[in-house]
């Protein structure tokens, strides 16, 4: 299963491609997506473009998004709403399967800890996908986002099965 992590921001956009087969993590691509200048529609546009090309150059199978951190600034928070409907509209126009996940979620799947800082998720990033090289935060947390939706998955294919079978054996 190859996964693509996106970590929404408006200026600076993180991505993170893994390849995840038999519980085992490869990395295979990251970077960022970077936006200039204030006006928000050309910025949004510019997120959109790049973001296909990467889709469309590395074929995922699936995409996980982090979910939007709310704070104090009830304007800040919309404009990263706005870059994250683009995270979440850009995979599921190809066709992939987009999943959600807490910023604490991220962290206790990667790191083990809910609230780890950005310093020790990067840590963790490149202790699990040593290949991966330098990595910026951004893309640090995009791989974590990746990471943590093929650990989800791994279990959600798992409990599927198990059910499937426990009907199996009822009917």
């Amino acid at each position: 299963m190859r996964v693509l992590g996106l970590d929404p921001g408006l200026r600076v956009m993180g991505w993170g491609i893994i390849d995840s087969h038999n519980g085992r993590l490869r990395h295979v691509a990251h970077g960022v997506c970077k936006t200039s200048g204030t006006a928000l529609a050309p910025r949004l546009l510019s997120l959109h473009q790049q973001l296909c090309k990467i889709v469309e150059e590395m074929a995922p199978d699936c995409a996980a998004v982090e979910q939007t951190f709310v704070n104090v600034n009830g304007a800040a928070t919309l404009k990263l709403g706005q870059a994250r409907a683009i995270a979440l509209l850009v995979p599921a126009a190809a066709g992939l399967e987009v999943a959600e996940y807490a910023p604490n979620q991220i962290k206790k799947t990667v790191v083990g800890v809910g609230h780890a800082d950005k310093g020790q998720v990067a840590h963790m990033v490149q202790s699990q996908l040593p290949t991966a090289g330098a990595v910026t935060a951004d893309a640090a947390d995009a791989l974590a986002i990746a990471i943590c939706h093929a650990h989800h998955a791994k279990f959600a294919n798992r409990l599927a099965g198990a059910i499937s079978r426990a009907q199996g054996a009822a009917s």
